[in-house]
């Protein structure tokens, strides 16, 4: 039991009251239910008493009483009290006022050397393309987001919203890691909603401009992919109720492509000056009760003067299209959710994952993505979540070339006591990856594969979605020895050529 204190006659009444009705329960309910139930109603009633006390003071204040120096400037009416009362009340409830959110993860991943080993979801020869792997007991870094919001909501009931990220990583271990690190601000914008004058299709919908990642992104959590994400500088509208069935976002997100040498057509052995463009990405995202369309068209001016190597030249135009769906149930087998995506996209839009974030796709590339994930308890203490990522992709940085990958993980989780639980994922991953030389890659196909077994911790076990966590681990993987030629991977580094065990310990929190 939490201490609990009273501060006015109302909250001790309330709670004889709450004591009178605990009487009166059910037999079949347990003690410790009916005194969860009397907890949250002296809560409620001790909230009850502070609005009324604060509404004595403002009272008091609007007869006239002079306040310290220190204090709010003096209400003089019963408008203004009123006022000041409504927002103390919807600072109370969440709908204005400040609050904090987090993601972090940080951990200390050794190989059998006693040394730091090399790792990430992305550390097979197909992660360059977006071929993740499970991220359980092969995370390295630190990395945390600390997100800031400031609500309000005004006299004719508009609501609006500031909120701005911060996220920083690095893979040092140090507490001070100078020039090794990576601090940003992820996201600033500002969005407004129930707009008084917003009618029609409209009513319900919110507008926001600025840098931000798009609502409505989904992931893998397990293998650390997002299945589609939309982000940049831009602005849009979301929930436009098109149809009783049919709800519309659209967007406009720009995004800055790297600096590139401009090629001389007319003149090739004359160096060009750097040049840089503005990949534009315009986007339609519907809904259909569970379902979900996405068709996105990029633009990016001039982009076609980038040399991308062997003669290639990089697109400057694209398209993408996604159908999802978000399930409410184990695949129609059981409680539990899943969700399923196909992506396909060419140009600009081969890169089907983060849209509009690649500018060497050439206009021949196209791309086709295939993301599945479901969660479920197959027994009381016992949880599962499948996951397949899976993608076929052709001409992307250079005539002929050709990347395919699948991956298949499981995350499984043993619920032991109400602090701890055991914790196993398994991973495979086949890739058949053909670069045609772009980037001095050779070409290698082959498995890779993964195994963890990680004792966890936490306040309260229950469910997947439930952080903070701090894992032991060990891990095991393994992959073919053709794998550790590709040139643009950790496989095949000094001390890392296959059959590798790593030991480590992280923690994952978010609220």
């Amino acid at each position: 039991m939490h201490k609990m204190t009273f501060k006015t006659p109302l909250a001790i009444a309330i709670a004889a009251a709450s004591f009178g009705l605990c009487g009166t329960a059910s037999a079949n309910t347990t003690l410790e239910e009916r005194f969860a139930a009397l907890e949250a109603r002296i809560a409620a009633a001790e909230q009850r008493a502070d609005a009324a006390e604060r509404r004595a003071e403002l009272a008091e204040q609007g007869r006239g009483n002079s306040p310290a120096s220190s204090a709010p400037a003096v209400v003089t009416n019963n408008a203004e009290i009123e006022e000041r009362l409504a927002r103390v009340e919807r600072q109370a409830s969440g709908d204005e006022g400040f609050s904090f959110n987090v993601y972090a993860r940080s951990g200390l991943l050794i190989g059998e050397d006693g040394k730091s080993a090399p790792g990430g979801p992305y550390l097979t020869p197909a992660g360059g393309n977006g071929g993740a792997v499970g991220r359980l007991g092969n995370e390295p870094d630190t990395y945390s987001e600390a997100i800031l919001n400031y609500r309000m909501q005004f006299d004719n009931g508009a609501k609006a919203r500031y909120t701005t990220m911060l996220a920083h990583g690095t893979s040092s271990s140090n507490d001070w890691v100078g020039d090794d690190t990576n601090l940003n601000v992820r996201q600033a914008y500002a969005e407004f909603s129930d707009l008084p004058s917003f009618t029609g299709a409209f009513e319900n919908a919110s507008i926001w401009a600025g840098k931000r990642f798009d609502r409505d992104n989904f992931d893998i959590h397990w293998l650390d992919s997002d299945v589609v994400f939309l982000a940049g500088t831009g602005g849009g509208v979301y929930d436009i109720q098109l149809a009783d069935n049919w709800k519309s976002n659209f967007s406009l997100y720009g995004r800055s492509f790297s600096d590139y040498p401009v090629v001389n057509r007319e003149n090739p052995g004359l160096d060009g000056e750097n040049s840089d463009t503005d990949n534009l990405v315009l986007t339609s995202n519907n809904y259909f009760g569970n379902w979900q369309v996405m068709v996105n068209g990029m633009s990016a001016a001039d982009n076609d003067e980038r040399d991308i190597g062997a003669g290639q030249t990089a697109a400057d135009t694209g398209w993408h299209t996604m159908v999802a769906y978000h399930g409410d149930s184990f695949f129609g087998m059981g409680e539990g959710n899943f969700k399923a995506a196909v992506l396909h996209g060419q140009g600009l839009g081969a890169e089907v994952k983060g849209l509009g974030s690649n500018g060497n796709l050439t206009d021949d590339a196209t791309a086709t993505r295939l993301a599945l994930y479901g969660t479920t308890y197959i027994a009381p203490k016992w949880r599962i979540a499948p996951s397949i990522l899976a993608e076929t992709s052709e001409d992307r940085f250079a005539n002929g070339d050709s990347y395919d990958w699948a991956t298949l993980n499981v995350r499984l989780a043993n619920e032991i006591n109400q602090s701890f639980e055991m914790q196993y994922e398994a991973s495979y991953q086949w890739m058949d990856l053909d670069p045609q030389g772009y980037s001095d890659r050779n070409a290698v196909d082959g498995d890779y594969m993964k195994f963890t077994v990680a004792p966890t911790f936490k306040p309260e076990v229950g469910g997947f979605w439930k952080r903070p966590e701090i894992r032991l681990f060990t891990t095991y993987s393994d992959w073919d020895d053709s794998l550790n030629s590709y040139g643009a991977s950790p496989l095949g580094s000094d001390g890392f050529t296959g059959g590798e065990f790593t030991f480590g310990v992280q923690t994952e929190v978010w609220f």
